[in-house]
């Protein structure tokens, strides 16, 4: 045990610390980030479709448009349900003062091939320059 023989008599040992210990607090502010960035991507809930899968790599998320065509051939831009007839001036409208032209197509697998077509040539007509399938990676094989 050590301590101070010639200290006063005032009861008090060594300087005042007047210094808030800010490790805990730290601490706390992390474990709370963590726990935000590993919920916040599963409070995004759209319209389920069920998307074929490929091998290619995933396109990065920005501002987009995208183009939903579930199985029972109801359409949705950017998660709105819209007519197919309208459609065409809808993406006309939204492409007047966007520089990007992209729009991505997530069409259900189960549609047949010709209605899938047919969606895709009304998008280029509204004026779409480039257009981007949405899948789902496929499940990687065991290597040998």
């Amino acid at each position: 045990m050590a301590f101070k023989l010639d200290a006063p008599a005032t009861g008090r040992v060594g300087p005042t610390l007047a210094e808030i210990n800010v490790v805990p607090l730290v601490d706390v502010v992390l474990v709370l980030l963590l726990i935000f960035m590993l919920t916040a991507p599963m409070m995004y809930r759209g319209i389920d479709v069920q998307l074929p899968r490929t091998t290619a790599r995933p396109t990065s998320v920005e501002e987009r448009l995208v183009l939903t065509v579930t199985r029972d051939r109801l359409v949705y831009l950017n998660d709105r349900p819209i007519a197919l007839g309208l459609l065409e001036p809808r993406l006309r409208e939204l492409l007047q003062g966007r520089g990007d032209r992209t729009l991505y197509l997530k069409a259900d697998a189960g549609l047949p091939y010709g209605f899938v077509v047919e969606t895709m040539d009304r998008v280029r007509r509204a004026g779409v320059e480039r257009m981007a399938m949405v899948t789902e990676p496929a499940p990687r094989e065991p290597r040998r």
